[in-house]
C-alpha cells in the first residue's frame, strides 16, 4: 500500500539511560518516530532512508514491520552504518550523545530518491535533523520537496535544531529555506528562539508563516500548542501528566498532527489530539515503546473534556 506519508531522515538506536544507571535499547531518530507515531494513530506511513546492513539495521527493518510502517523506500546498504545515540537524565532534562558520523543516512545524495513514490504520497515529513546530518542529506531533503510540490503533495518540517551537528549560521539558513518550501511547520519553542531570534511565540509563528509555511504549529511543552494559519491563530491547551521521559515528545507530536491532517482535520483540530498523544508518551522512557495509539487516545481525550 503507497503510503500516505513518508517521513525522510536518519534511524539511529537508541540507548536510554535508567535510574538504575543501565542503559534500555530502543530505537529512535525524528523522522522514524514520526512514522511510527502516525501508524499508531491509524495512518498509513512508511520511512524514506538508508540503513546499513547490520544488527541495527536489520533491527529497524523489524521494528518498522511490526509497527505497520512501510519499508518499501528503505534501502540497507553496505556503505555505511545504522547510527546510535545515548540519552542520559538530569536536573535539566535529557541529554544526547551521538555516533552517528559516516551513517548509512547521512551518505544519502538526491540520486538515491524513489521519484515515483514521492510523487504518489499525500505528505512528505523531514526535519532539521534530516539536513543537518550531511550536505548531500541536506540536497537530498530539498530535491525530495521539490518532487512532492511539483506532484501536488504536501511537505511537511519539523525545524529540530541539533547544534553538535552544524554551525547555527549554516542550520539557521537551511532552516528557514526549508521551511520557506513546506506547507506544514512544526517548530519547537526552544529551538524557534535560536533558530528566529525571537522570543515571543506569536511573533515566531509569523516568522515562519512569512516564510512561506502555511499552517505552523509551534509547541509549547505543557502550554500546549500555538497554531497559525494566513487568517488565523489559537492556543491549543496542553495536557498536565505525570512525565518520565519527553526524549519523543515532539516526534509524537509530528505523527499524530499529521494522521490528524490525512484524515482531513483542520490544523487547530489536529493540534489538539496530537498535545494529548504527546503528553500521553512522556510517561515512560525511551522514544518508541510510550507512544501511544489512537485508542488511547481519544479516552485521555474523552476524560478530559
Amino acid at each position: 500500500m503507497t503510503p500516505d506519508i513518508l517521513c525522510l531522515g536518519e534511524p539511529m538506536l537508541e540507548f536510554n539511560q535508567q535510574p538504575d544507571g543501565m542503559y534500555l535499547p530502543g530505537h529512535g531518530g525524528d523522522t522514524s518516530n514520526c512514522a511510527i507515531a502516525a501508524a499508531r494513530q491509524g495512518a498509513v506511513s512508511g520511512c524514506l532512508t538508508h540503513v546499513g546492513k547490520d544488527a541495527f539495521g536489520d533491527s529497524f527493518m523489524a521494528l518498522w514491520v511490526s509497527e505497520g510502517v512501510s519499508t518499501a523506500n528503505v534501502r540497507q546498504v553496505s556503505d555505511g552504518h545504522t547510527g546510535i545515540y545515548f540519552v542520559t537524565h538530569g536536573e535539566e532534562g535529557h541529554d544526547f550523545s551521538y555516533f552517528r558520523a559516516g551513517s548509512a543516512s547521512s551518505l544519502m545524495t538526491p540520486d538515491d530518491l524513489p521519484k515515483d513514490s514521492l510523487r504518489s504520497i499525500k505528505i512528505l515529513h523531514a526535519s532539521g535533523i534530516s539536513q543537518g546530518i550531511s550536505e548531500s542529506a541536506a540536497d537530498t531533503v530539498f530535491a525530495a520537496m521539490d518532487i512532492v510540490k511539483e506532484a501536488g503533495g504536501l511537505v511537511s518540517y519539523d525545524t529540530n535544531l541539533r547544534p553538535k551537528l552544524w554551525p547555527l549560521s549554516r542550520a539557521r539558513a537551511i532552516i528557514h529555506a526549508a521551511v520557506g518550501q513546506c506547507d506544514i511547520a512544526l517548530p519547537g519553542l526552544d529551538d524557534a528562539e535560536i533558530l528566529t531570534g525571537l522570543s515571543d511565540p506569536e511573533a515566531i509563528v509569523q516568522f515562519y508563516l512569512d516564510l512561506g509555511a502555511k499552517v505552523v504549529a509551534l509547541t509549547l511543552g505543557a502550554k500546549g500548542t500555538l497554531v497559525g494559519t494566513e487568517s488565523e491563530a489559537h492556543l491549543i491547551p496542553g495536557h498536565k501528566v505525570s512525565a518520565v521521559d519527553a526524549t519523543g515528545a515532539g516526534d509524537t507530536f509530528d505523527g499524530a498532527f499529521l494522521s490528524q491532517i490525512v484524515a482531513g482535520s483542520d490544523p487547530f483540530t489536529a493540534a489538539a489530539y496530537a498535545n494529548a498523544a504527546a503528553a500521553l508518551s512522556t510517561q515512560g522512557f525511551g522514544a518508541v515503546a510510550p507512544m501511544p495509539y489512537a485508542a488511547e487516545v481519544q479516552a485521555f481525550l474523552a476524560e478530559s473534556a
